[in-house]
């Protein structure tokens, strides 16, 4: 048994390098859009600005908002990003309790 251990150790830290690399792309997609938005240049879409959110960046993405100034008036991002946090926090405390 002590092999599964060791298996178990390697998964959690690629989840937790997936989270962090996931988090550096929700905050610098911020950053980009932002950019992108004051250039009034061809802008990331909505949809893609979520989809990192969804797929665990969402802390990323919130750290982005603030930090850039982006999106902070559109209600679908300013409740919907830490509403994806709050989630993602549940999901993974369930998980990992299993």
């Amino acid at each position: 048994m002590k092999g599964a251990g060791v298996e178990m150790n390697k998964i959690y830290y690629l989840v937790i390098l997936y989270l962090v690399l996931i988090n550096l792309a929700g905050f610098a997609i911020m950053g980009i859009d932002k950019k992108r938005a004051k250039a009034d240049k061809r802008r990331i879409k909505e949809k893609t600005l979520f989809l990192i959110a969804i797929m665990g960046g969402s802390i990323g993405s919130v750290v982005g908002m603030r930090y850039f100034h982006h999106k902070t008036k559109h209600k679908s991002f300013v409740l919907g990003m830490p509403f994806l946090i709050i989630l993602q926090v549940l999901i993974i405390t369930f998980l990992y309790n299993l």
